[in-house]
């Protein structure tokens, strides 16, 4: 910014001996931070011009506008990134946090922050980012191995009184969330493990931290925190120790990481995510007022409760001292007295007429006894036998026979019930009651029945005989 004492600016003037400084050279003569600013964005602009430069997109945000803010890093750097809408409409494809690129644009400084940035007119894919090609490896590989399994999430206690906290010891997020927990729960005690939060290392700390917590077991839960920032930033949160750490730690875990919209490994795995540092510690405890409230609502409700029991209690204490049983107690027992009196008659009544009703009974089932016994029964059965027997008799073949009847076999001795011309001339057996005769047939009258029989046998019995002519001596 020196300049070189002015000579001469021309043949006809005089060397004055003056100097004449530039703005910014002493602090006589101060330059403006606009001024500076845009003499740097001069510089960079007309010395840069366009360049081509890959990396990793992070922090990638799409306003309303329609123009394109997002961050280009690599390992070790990041570069600021704007893309105007004009520009933006060209772009085939869609921007994501995580995707590696080619960008090709010329470097502007943004004035109002004071900071340089590449104005992007074109830009290429150059497929998925390492960082976020390993967040997404390791989230696979630990889902694998149920590490995010709803099952294994363990619930928060109700009234926690030991609070462990795993966070850096610099920066805001440790004096919100502890003001927070003072101010809900003054009663709550707070252990606090400063870690690195960022950076090579940070993961194995915060690793060992929660460890720690673990093995001294002397926490109700722990919580793991750090603010917002970008993927690189949040990374430590992200790596595998930190995980296995979660998933191996003994009491109930909260990850409380970045922003709303971060996401991280140690979110996957830890028993409950919060949303930011401060919303974990609101989840922890209630307001103290509320409990207040609470504690004043059921204060209302025991003193009411009480005063209805003791109310219940002395009406009932009233009505004893005023009943008839306490005015009047011998009263009392000469009634009882008299009551037991007429119980026992009633008992000794009861017990009478109980007695005499059994040995009805008994009399009863004694007259039935004998009218059954086993011996009368049997006669009345062998008697019934000899009856049956006789009937059986009077009805079977030998007693037909006895009254007059016959029994015709024919010659292949089977029963001959009806008359046929085919017997005529044949040999038949008689059976009769006692014996058998054999006769020959000489005539079978076909339509003859029995009364035909018997009617015709009276007729001939009914005619006179012929008379019988006596015969003359001989001479």
């Amino acid at each position: 910014m020196k300049r070189k004492r002015e000579e001469k600016s021309s043949g006809d003037e005089l060397d004055l001996g003056l100097i004449s400084e530039a703005p910014g050279e002493s602090a006589q003569n101060p330059i403006s931070i606009t001024d500076l600013t845009g003499t740097i964005r001069d510089l960079l602009e007309s010395n840069l011009g366009e360049v081509w430069v890959t990396g990793e997109i992070s922090n990638y945000r799409a306003p309303g506008s329609g123009h394109l803010y997002f961050t280009l890093k690599d390992e070790t750097a990041t570069l600021q990134a704007v893309m105007f809408r004009p520009d933006a409409r060209r772009v085939g494809f869609t921007l994501e946090d995580g995707m590696a690129v080619l960008a090709r644009g010329s470097i502007t400084v943004y004035e109002v922050r004071g900071q340089y940035q590449l104005q992007v007119a074109e830009i290429q894919t150059r497929g998925q980012g390492s960082l976020q090609q390993r967040f997404e490896e390791l989230k696979r590989k630990l889902q694998a191995e149920h590490l995010f399994d709803l099952d294994r999430k363990r619930p928060l206690p109700v009234f926690p009184e030991v609070i462990g906290i795993v966070t850096s010891l610099q920066g805001a997020v440790l004096q919100d969330m502890l003001q927070i927990l003072q101010r809900r729960g003054p009663g709550i005690r707070i252990k606090v493990r400063g870690v690195r939060v960022q950076g090579a290392g940070a993961a194995e700390e915060i690793a060992e931290a929660i460890g720690a917590f673990s093995a001294e077991g002397d926490v109700d839960l722990l919580v793991v925190a750090r603010g917002g920032g970008s993927l690189e930033d949040l990374w430590a949160f992200n790596e595998e120790p930190v995980a296995r750490a979660l998933a191996a730690c003994s009491v109930p875990t909260i990850s409380a990481v970045g922003h709303e919209t971060d996401f991280t490994i140690a979110d996957f795995v830890a028993d409950v995510r919060a949303p930011t540092p401060s919303a974990a510690a609101e989840l922890l405890t209630r307001d103290w007022s509320e409990w207040r409230e609470s504690v004043g609502e059921l204060a209302v409700r025991l003193g009411r409760s009480t005063r209805q029991a003791l109310a219940r209690h002395r009406q009932s204490l009233e009505h004893l001292v005023s009943s008839y049983a306490l005015r009047e107690p011998r009263r009392v027992v000469r009634q009882w007295a008299q009551r037991l009196d007429d119980l026992r008659e009633n008992l000794y009544a009861l017990t009478l007429n109980t007695v005499y009703e059994r040995k009805s009974k008994l009399r009863l089932m004694a007259t039935r006894l004998v009218s059954h016994h086993p011996a009368r029964e049997l006669e009345r059965r062998r008697e019934h036998l000899t009856q049956m027997a006789a009937r059986l008799r009077a009805l079977g073949p030998q007693a037909t026979l006895d009254r007059g009847y016959a029994l015709v076999l024919d010659p292949a001795g089977h029963l001959v019930s009806k008359a046929t011309k085919t017997l005529e001339g044949h040999k038949v057996e008689i059976v009769l009651s006692q014996g058998t005769i054999g006769a020959n047939l000489t005539e079978a009258q076909l339509r003859r029945t029995l009364l035909e029989a018997l009617a015709s046998k009276s007729a001939n019995e009914s005619k006179p005989s012929a008379p019988v002519k006596k015969k003359k001596p001989k001479k």
